[in-house]
């Protein structure tokens, strides 16, 4: 279950970073909030990176298993072998 809650998590990150940008892009914000929303999604979008790049190493070891799809544990997670 912890994939889901990370695609979750993914998903969460990446609709508050649209929904910083379109405030940013209204012009409203003041130079301390626009600095703000800057540093808030500097560190939205390391997080989706982080995110995608995870989920692009564990399509990667589910190809490269023999060209068989089996999973096996990734970075602690504890789910089981599905194939």
């Amino acid at each position: 279950m912890t994939a889901k809650k990370k695609g979750v998590d993914f998903e969460q990150a990446l609709s508050k970073l649209e929904t910083l940008v379109n405030e940013m892009e209204q012009g409203d914000m003041t130079l301390e909030e626009s600095l703000k929303a800057f540093e808030t999604g500097i560190g939205l979008t390391r997080e989706c990176q982080t995110r995608l790049t995870e989920a692009e190493q564990k399509v990667q070891l589910l190809v490269e298993e023999q060209g068989e799809l089996r999973s096996r544990p990734f970075s602690g997670d504890s789910d089981e072998d599905v194939g």
